[in-house]
């Protein structure tokens, strides 16, 4: 027969005490559930301890949010990263956008309450290389900065479009089919490929273009 904990009723669950299981159990509950109904509480019923246990661990939940984006960050691969200094900007981007892309709920949250200044080296050298490279390409620290939070906001705008459009059918009805051709004649004309046409992987091609405008060839 299971032992039954003491603590909390639970049976056949020994508590847990250590991080990486926290962390593995929180990620699970935002997968399951979105990132804005993680609390330390749930999470400590959820993984059958007290919440007095799981404050040896979390101060609060920003403090659990952030363990879990260095963690991720950390487990993110550096690419070989071009001599360029305009292709490694491009390859930082990327980079950035490929990490978020595999867990979209965390481009939510650096978007929120000044997550982003608060991450640690883990994910920041993404940023170093893009304010880096763009110093390197003439540019002042100051327009640096620009060029990096013109990259994020096309980055994070990419990601959370993405995440939260639903996914149309490609048989479906093509978009625009009610459109007088005579007052949009462009849209009406691409309705039937339209939903092919935004599936499509546009990013990389975006991200070039969005750097050659920034940082132009001499």
């Amino acid at each position: 027969m299971a032992q039954r904990n003491a603590t909390n009723g639970r049976t056949g669950r020994p508590p847990v005490t250590s991080r990486a299981q926290i962390l593995v159990a929180a990620r699970q509950l935002i997968d399951r559930d979105g990132w804005e109904k993680l609390t330390v509480r749930r999470l400590a019923a959820e993984l059958g301890i007290g919440p007095t246990t799981m404050y040896h661990h979390v101060r609060d939940k920003e403090d659990l949010l952030l363990l879990l984006l260095n963690e991720y960050a950390a487990q993110i691969p550096r690419p070989d990263l071009p001599s360029d200094p305009r292709d490694r900007v491009v390859a930082a981007g990327l980079a950035i956008h490929d990490a978020l892309a595999d867990w979209p709920w965390a481009a939510e949250v650096l978007t929120a309450d000044g997550f982003m200044g608060l991450i640690g080296p883990s994910a920041l050298w993404m940023v170093e290389t893009i304010v880096d490279a763009t110093v390197e390409a003439g540019r002042t620290p100051d327009e640096a900065v620009y060029v990096f939070r013109t990259i994020w906001y096309y980055t994070v705008g990419e990601i959370l479009v993405r995440a939260h459009s639903p996914r149309r059918p490609l048989d479906r009805d093509p978009f625009f089919t009610t459109l007088d051709s005579t007052q949009t004649p462009q849209l009406a004309a691409i309705a039937n490929s339209w939903p092919t046409l935004a599936a499509q992987n546009t990013y990389p091609q975006g991200l070039q273009a969005l750097v050659n405008g920034l940082l132009p060839r001499d």
